[in-house]
């Protein structure tokens, strides 16, 4: 793949055969992102799960202190007075049958997917369209709920959630550039416990095999995946 000259400069700078500090390489990724806009910071995660197997599928839900950095776009399935609780605390599309509709017909324009008990029947038409993508309301990750009005305002207020895909990878944003490197490191931290908490007890050998810090269209930073403890250490924000 060819690399514009910014990002090849910005990869020069990061040792490939060092793993990173978490603190270290935040400072690293903020240092060399390369994107006149405000660049999303994100984490990948390798575990050594088969997620083929149910018994180590690994998913949940963390609550970033600091948030995503943006606003993310919720819809509700919910119908009555549920749906306008919805709608009172700020999602951006709720409804019934008409919102099944609209994503049979391609329609994937939001972040997150909330829906009362009632409407589970419903959503069962398209789980095979939000199921891949991890936007199936679930009541394991609280978004399967009769208070619509905490779902939206925790999803909304950086609440996210995680499902390992078939490689077994996970892929989480944890803030912008913009943020300080405290903010980004708490917010790893808060994953990293969830990741860590969510370990199935049939997985076997090592669980967190490799972890790579990267920012929009930036390198990846190799973090040490042993570090769980003390994850400030080194940052100087």
């Amino acid at each position: 793949m060819q690399r514009s000259k910014s990002y090849r400069k910005a990869a020069e700078v990061i040792d490939r055969s060092k793993l990173y500090a978490p603190a270290e390489a935040v400072k690293l990724a903020k240092e060399n992102t390369n994107v006149k806009f405000d660049a999303t910071v994100e984490v990948a995660m390798r575990l050594g799960v088969d997620p083929r197997k149910a018994d180590q599928m690994v998913r949940g839900v963390v609550n970033l202190p600091h948030g995503t950095g943006k606003t993310a776009r919720v819809i509700v399935f919910a119908a009555g007075a549920k749906a306008e609780e919805a709608a009172a605390a700020g999602a951006d599309e709720v409804g019934t049958d008409e919102l099944v509709a609209r994503i049979q017909g391609g329609w994937l324009d939001f972040d997150a997917a909330i829906a009362t008990p009632d409407q589970m029947a419903k959503i069962g038409r398209i789980a095979r369209i939000l199921g891949p993508r991890g936007l199936m309301p679930n009541p394991k990750t609280g978004t399967v709920t009769m208070d619509v009005t905490k779902a939206v305002a925790d999803i909304k207020g950086g609440k996210i959630t995680f499902r390992v895909d078939k490689h077994s990878n996970l892929h989480l944003i944890i803030g912008k550039a913009s943020f300080s490197e405290a903010q980004l490191v708490d917010n790893y931290a808060a994953v990293l416990d969830e990741v860590l908490r969510a370990k199935p007890s049939a997985a076997k050998g090592t669980y967190l095999r490799k972890v790579t810090l990267t920012t929009t269209m930036g390198p990846g930073v190799p973090v040490d995946p042993k570090v769980v403890k003390n994850l400030q250490e080194g940052s100087e924000a």
